[in-house]
């Protein structure tokens, strides 16, 4: 999918260098950020030693300092929707994987959002992609906030990608999903109305892969 596969595939080419080096663990010692220990990074994801020494370089050469800060991440991210405007969607994405809410994504920070989007299961993903939704960390997801995530991502698509979609036609996303996830018809979305949607309407899980595309 969009961003993750394009994310390993540059940290892959960054990085894509003898594994063996014996001065693996003393090159993580010496950036700034220092990340968890490797041994406790694998435990802690669906990534092997050996993924995470390659993710690990990848980051480093992308980032020196071992953080990534949100002018930086809108860049990168870019380059993957050259034909739309990202800068919206990626900040979104940018505070989805700053779980401590700083302003900066560490190397951990970011293998363990990968790490869910990439190999978790089902239940995990949906999580993952509510608290991505849920713009304002409050618990609930409101039409508004589900309107400007979906507004970022058609912005982020390009006219090229949607070239007949109208102006509403974001909006009418947003209604189409809200009548179906809000089953107590209070006018916001809790997790489990959230994930229990997606679970048992297949229509809903095959929309949602727009959204898991885009990651």
């Amino acid at each position: 999918s969009g961003f993750v596969a394009g994310t390993l595939m540059h940290c892959m080419k960054c990085s894509f260098v003898s594994l063996d080096k014996a001065d693996d663990e003393l090159e993580m010692t010496m950036v700034c950020h220092r990340p968890e220990g490797l041994d406790q990074l694998e435990a802690q994801t669906n990534f092997t030693k050996q993924e995470l020494q390659i993710l690990y370089r990848g980051f480093k050469n992308e980032c020196p300092s071992g953080v990534v800060n949100e002018d930086t991440f809108k860049h990168i991210y870019a380059q993957f929707f050259p034909h739309g405007d990202a800068s919206m969607y990626a900040h979104y994405l940018f505070n989805a994987f700053d779980t401590t809410n700083n302003g900066s994504i560490k190397f951990k920070d970011f293998v363990m959002g990968l790490s869910i989007l990439l190999r978790g299961t089902l239940q995990e993903k949906l999580e993952w992609t509510f608290h991505l939704y849920d713009i304002n960390r409050d618990g609930y997801i409101n039409r508004e906030e589900m309107t400007e995530i979906v507004r970022a991502i058609y912005d982020m698509m390009g006219k090229y990608t949607y070239p007949a979609l109208k102006g509403d036609v974001p909006q009418q996303h947003v209604d189409a999903f809200f009548q179906k996830m809000d089953k107590n018809k209070d006018g916001v979305v809790t997790m489990d109305e959230f994930i229990i949607a997606c679970q048992e309407d297949e229509t809903m899980m095959r929309s949602m892969q727009l959204f898991e595309n885009v990651m």
